[in-house]
């Protein structure tokens, strides 16, 4: 305090100018060196964390700071350039789009890992009973999702039923001089929607297809409470096929699993209306594709609209790339620069309380 005093009175006797330089030799000189020491120190003490990269394959550069808020963070390329001097050190593994591959060529090499923490829910890339049984936690992110996913699964019923896309062409071709009358759609108000998976995601789509004045119907594993139902006025199909035969768009919106790994293929297909559309923002994996491309193609449904495909992207002679009545989009659900902050976000919430041994928020266990 008195030090302080001090150079108040040099200021009004000298100006800033020369109290700056008497402020050199006193204890508030050495306080801002003794924080930069301390900020150093906790630098140092920060776990560290493997992640992909940032850039186009990885992470947004904007969202890397929330890692490094809390972790000393490395990317898998300057990773492999030295693996026994970084391997011992990394506690946490940030896993973005599928990379880092939690491979066990990999896993071993990090002798000190105590979680894998998964950007998104599905988990299907991770094999979780193997990284458990190496001491190691697995989390993902659910919940901080379900709003971008609801809001593409709409986007993309919308977009199919309307001919959103192609209007757009039409709109734009130097070559157009009128507008064809087949550029007709189907009616998206008070039609029938079945949902199939009925989680965080299932719930926001029907609250939103509520909008549209839309009679929800839903399947899941297990049946939802009535109060969960009334919130957004569904109603539970305990058989499958009873759903398929009722809707006029049906959505895919459960996880990858052995149970639901083909899922949907040519009988379920055979069962939907012709004038359906299937809407698909689960996993590529849970439709049988060639199933679909027969049933597009020989009119069995009217039309599919997929965030996912497998693989992702599809070879460029695939022939769902070539049928019109087709929307794809490159598995985008999640793409907001919101809610990729939640992720991120969570998954560093994550990372720490394995780190630290606490009770973790997000720990998926094997089934």
């Amino acid at each position: 305090m008195q030090s302080l005093c001090y150079v108040r009175y040099m200021r009004r006797l000298w100006g800033p100018a020369q109290a700056y330089r008497l402020l050199k030799g006193t204890n508030m000189h050495r306080s801002v060196h003794q924080l930069q020491l301390h900020k150093k120190a906790m630098e140092d003490n920060k776990p560290w964390a493997l992640f992909s990269e940032v850039g186009e394959n990885g992470y947004l550069a904007e969202v890397t700071e929330i890692m490094e808020q809390h972790f000393k963070i490395i990317c898998h390329k300057d990773f492999l350039q030295n693996p026994q001097l970084y391997g011992p050190k990394i506690q946490a593994m940030f896993v973005w789009n599928a990379r880092p591959a939690a491979e066990p060529s990999l896993l071993s090499s990090l002798p000190s890992l105590k979680v894998v923490a998964n950007g998104g829910v599905g988990i299907d890339h991770l094999d979780v009973p193997y990284i458990n049984s190496l001491g190691v936690k697995v989390t993902n992110t659910p919940g901080v999702v379900s709003d971008a996913t609801a809001d593409i699964a709409l986007g993309l019923l919308l977009a199919s039923a309307r001919k959103i896309v192609e209007g757009h062409q039409i709109a734009v071709d130097p070559k157009t001089t009128h507008i064809p009358e087949s550029l007709m759609g189907v009616e998206v108000t008070g039609s029938t929607l079945g949902i199939i998976g009925m989680g965080h995601i299932g719930c926001r789509i029907a609250q939103r297809a509520r909008g549209f004045d839309m009679k929800i119907l839903y399947h899941n594993r297990n049946r939802r409470s009535v109060e969960d139902e009334q919130a957004v006025g569904a109603s539970y199909c305990e058989n499958m096929d009873d759903l398929l035969k009722e809707s006029d768009f049906v959505m895919l919106a459960v996880n990858l699993s052995p149970a639901t790994t083909g899922l949907i293929s040519h009988r379920e297909l055979s069962l939907m209306k012709p004038t359906a559309t299937l809407v698909n923002i689960s996993r590529g994996l849970v439709v049988d594709q060639d199933a679909l491309v027969k049933a597009l193609q020989s009119g069995t449904i009217r039309a599919a609209a997929l965030d996912v495909t497998h693989p992702e992207p599809l070879p460029r002679d695939h022939p769902l790339l070539g049928l019109p009545n087709v929307l794809i989009t490159p598995h985008v659900g999640t793409n907001t620069y919101t809610t990729t902050r939640r992720m991120v976000q969570r998954m560093v919430e994550n990372g720490l309380a394995a780190v630290k041994g606490q009770s973790i928020p997000n720990e998926v266990k094997p089934k």
